[in-house]
């Protein structure tokens, strides 16, 4: 196996996933918008490059695996928008290309279940710019695309620990609301494995086994800290800002058993709870 990776948009799974990789020998690399994201970068073991202001062509044309974690901005997929001929003219080449979507993809199913099949009806903007740039990279003839459509992130120096610490944590209600979460270190691995065995056209959905409503992600948290619940807090009287109100208008439950079937991969972070309890094991704040 190819053991060189091209990592656009070098962030917080990609980096797991690079904590996996690099011990193996792979050669890594990765970029960043931020000229001073550069040494953090390369301590980890992957080299970085400042992209936009880097020629990345040759590097596409000379390596076969290539992680898309950059989302989509105002003008689209900001890769595509640049690199998309590159890409095409690459593709024949290329081992495996990964891109990091979203469970939003899939809209509001009012706590309903949802999987591959099901159709993708985002009903926030950022949900349709996801479902926009998915189509935009399987448009891309011959290219070995697999697409992980992540739930929301969470892992250390990403947790409810600081904010239950400082007394700025609330547990909003909202009637029936529900979230599917995915560990950080699950991510890494379900690509991983992925890398290892690709299938080009596939397409995964990467949350693990239970979906829970968010104040009760909160609450177990301040439990396990020894701290008060923090206060239940009315979502439709809620502070909050438009960004956080806009999670609140999906509520799904997702099911992972695809990735399961196919790749073998289990989450080493089955529900929250094992989730918090390893993160407070790691100092985490």
């Amino acid at each position: 196996m190819d053991k060189r990776l091209l990592s656009f948009g070098h962030g917080y799974s990609a980096r797991a996933l690079a904590a996996r990789l690099v011990p193996e020998g792979w050669h890594i690399i990765g970029t960043t918008r931020d000229p001073e994201k550069m040494d953090a970068i390369a301590a980890t073991g992957v080299e970085p490059v400042l992209w936009p202001g880097t020629d990345m062509q040759p590097l596409i044309a000379e390596f076969p695996n290539v992680l898309i974690s950059a989302g989509p901005g105002p003008d689209g997929d900001p890769v595509l928008a640049q690199l998309s001929s590159a890409l095409a003219k690459a593709a024949p080449a290329m081992r495996w290309v990964g891109y990091l979507s979203t469970t939003g993809v899939y809209g509001d199913h009012q706590g309903g279940w949802v999987d591959e099949r099901t159709p993708l009806t985002p009903s926030t903007k950022r949900g349709q710019a996801r479902v926009e740039a998915e189509a935009a990279w399987q448009a891309i003839a011959g290219l070995p695309l697999h697409i992980f459509r992540l739930a929301g992130i969470y892992g250390p120096g990403r947790g409810p620990f600081s904010k239950v610490r400082n007394g700025t944590a609330r547990r909003i209600i909202k009637e029936g609301q529900v979230f599917s979460r995915i560990h950080v270190e699950d991510i890494a691995l379900a690509l991983e494995l992925s890398l290892k065995a690709p299938s080009s056209g596939a397409i995964y959905n990467l949350c693990d086994d239970d979906p829970a409503p968010p104040q009760d992600v909160i609450g177990h948290a301040a439990e396990l800290l020894g701290m008060p619940v923090p206060p239940a807090v009315a979502f439709e009287t809620a502070e909050m800002t438009p960004m956080a109100r806009s999670f609140y208008a999906e509520s799904k439950r997702v099911r992972n058993d695809h990735i399961k079937d196919v790749l073998g991969w289990r989450p080493a972070y089955p529900d929250y709870r094992s989730g918090l309890a390893a993160m407070l094991a790691q100092s985490d704040t």
